[in-house]
């Protein structure tokens, strides 16, 4: 072989070879400790003030040191975080894409990106779409998790879209934990439509999977604490809460309740 053909031969050698790392380099994924879909309620029922507490709530534990230690101490040190927002079985809306979270100054920048501005809210209330939307988001997003955990967090039952606990399956069957943070604070304005014992119904129909938990808040002042705990067990599994409740084997439970909710009120509005 001539020394051209050789040189030829080795160049395109050494072009396959850097084609190939190249598109190794393309698809790799960053490993983070855990994915985490934070996907929160904007629904009709929740208040301008209440979505302002729900942001208010994120921003404040991002920058508590709690929550950076829980991200620090994990093996990798380093978690991968979305936001969120959710309504009905078609009304979800990224707010912050994800986000590697590593250090205190990217922790600021996720809190700094939930200060924009809140959209209007939505009706109709849809757990089961926001598990379904929220299940497609690991997909392709750059990272290998050794968890991936959805958390929601939400005043009301499912009363749209396909029946809850079977998208909590499915979520499951993925290797997905879905977490809840129910919020029973809703006013008298609301009673009709809700289900007795939120976080009851949380338990049984939403919250599913590996060491799955789920933390009730009675009030709004008791959000940004709940917030802040939620993170550090899910963020880093160390922290010992005596208000949580783990998912078990769950007692015959009705999880279409806030579907015969919608429906009876709807047929009491027709019928006037």
């Amino acid at each position: 072989m001539s020394s051209r053909k050789r040189a030829l031969c080795s160049f395109l050698s050494l072009a396959a070879l850097l084609a190939s790392f190249s598109a190794r380099a393309q698809t790799a994924e960053t490993d983070v400790d855990v994915e985490l879909v934070l996907a929160v309620d904007a629904s009709r029922s929740m208040e301008p003030f209440e979505q302002k507490i729900q942001r208010d709530g994120y921003i404040a534990a991002f920058r508590r040191k709690e929550v950076i230690d829980a991200i620090r101490e994990g093996v990798h040190g380093r978690v991968a975080i979305t936001y969120v927002e959710w309504a009905g079985s078609t009304v979800q809306r990224t707010i912050v894409p994800w986000t590697l979270i590593d250090s205190t100054e990217s922790a600021e920048r996720l809190a700094a990106a939930l200060g924009q501005p809140i959209p209007s809210t939505q009706s109709r209330t849809s757990i089961s779409g926001a598990i379904d939307y929220s299940s497609t988001l690991f997909d392709n997003n750059g990272f290998k998790g050794m968890r991936k955990v959805i958390d929601i967090s939400g005043d009301g039952a499912n009363n749209n879209g396909r029946p809850v606990a079977e998208a909590r399956e499915e979520a499951v069957a993925k290797g997905i934990t879905v977490n809840g943070l129910p919020l029973m604070t809703r006013g008298d304005f609301y009673s009709d439509w809700a289900v007795a014992d939120l976080d009851i119904y949380y338990s049984n129909c939403v919250i599913g999977g590996p060491g799955a938990f789920m933390i009730p808040v009675n009030s709004w002042d008791q959000f940004p604490e709940a917030v802040r705990r939620k993170l550090v067990l899910e963020l880093a599994g160390k922290e010992t809460l005596p208000t949580i409740l783990i998912a078990q084997n769950r007692p015959e439970y009705d999880c279409l309740s806030g579907e015969r909710i919608w429906q009876r009120r709807m047929q009491d509005w027709e019928s006037r």
